[in-house]
């Protein structure tokens, strides 16, 4: 069983002081992708590089305190590809990719449109060119699970308020038909969504931090593990982990029936 869990840390220095890396050593996980670093290399602690039995690397944002993407894995992966090969948000550090025999797997932070109309167009920038990115994965023959922020909930069963949020970053007509277009023209697989098809209330991964939305549970759904459709659709268990808090996100837990 090959185990990977996702997270978007909301800085890694403060996940870290609310308990994550510990949780981390529990669970067993053959690979980690992280998000939102928030932090250089040098800001990292040594339990931070290599918590436990895992070792770490990392994208991290030319900006400081912004942004940054992180794979912890068991095995050393054989190839490590930082970025998509595009100036503007390579700087940003939103791609890393670690490459593990025909398995590929890649921690992604998307960028959020919801600070500003400047930040939602760098957000369809963004987007316009990772399609073709995905084509090209899929295409390549390899297996590819794609875990992260996408900053997109897909279905009005991804958020507890969709009536009110259907003009907001995040569940944009545009936003939601184009990963639609991954699932459906280009045959990825959203894992947890297969094996959850009706869940609601329990696939949120991220609450605002306004208005107690974390103790009402009124949530959104833009946690991802997206795969080929090979591993895809031998995913056999998906959680969210909601009993501790490291972050305005939740890790989302995949369980696949491969090894690495």
């Amino acid at each position: 069983m090959l185990r990977v869990v996702t997270a978007n840390l909301n800085g890694i220095r403060s996940a870290s002081v609310k308990g994550f890396l510990t949780w981390l050593g529990n669970q067993q996980a053959d690979v980690v992708c992280v998000q939102e670093l928030k932090a250089q290399l040098p800001d990292l602690s040594s339990e931070m590089r290599a918590p436990g039995d895992l070792a770490g690397y990392f994208h991290c944002a030319l900006k400081k305190g912004y942004s940054g993407v992180g794979i912890y894995t068991r095995r050393p992966p054989d190839r490590v590809v930082e970025g998509i090969g595009n100036e503007e948000f390579d700087a940003e550090g939103r791609y890393l990719q670690a490459d593990f025999g025909n398995l590929s797997v890649v921690s992604l932070y998307l960028p959020s449109g919801s600070s500003s109309e400047e930040r939602q167009a760098a957000k369809f920038r963004f987007m316009d060119l990772f399609l073709p990115h995905m084509a090209a994965l899929r295409d390549s023959g390899r297996e590819v699970i794609i875990c992260g922020d996408w900053n997109i909930a897909h279905q009005a069963i991804d958020l507890k308020n969709w009536r009110s949020n259907q003009k907001n970053s995040g569940f944009l007509p545009e936003e939601r038909a184009w990963l639609s277009r991954l699932f459906d023209e280009q045959a990825w697989v959203d894992t947890y969504r297969r094996l959850h098809p009706e869940a609601t209330d329990a696939c949120y991964t991220w609450w605002s931090n306004r208005g107690q939305a974390w103790a009402k549970n009124v949530g959104w759904r833009l946690d991802y593990q997206i795969a080929t459709p090979g591993i895809g659709t031998r995913a056999q268990r998906a959680a969210v982990y909601k009993d501790e808090r490291f972050s305005d996100h939740a890790p989302l837990t995949v369980d696949y029936d491969v090894s690495l």
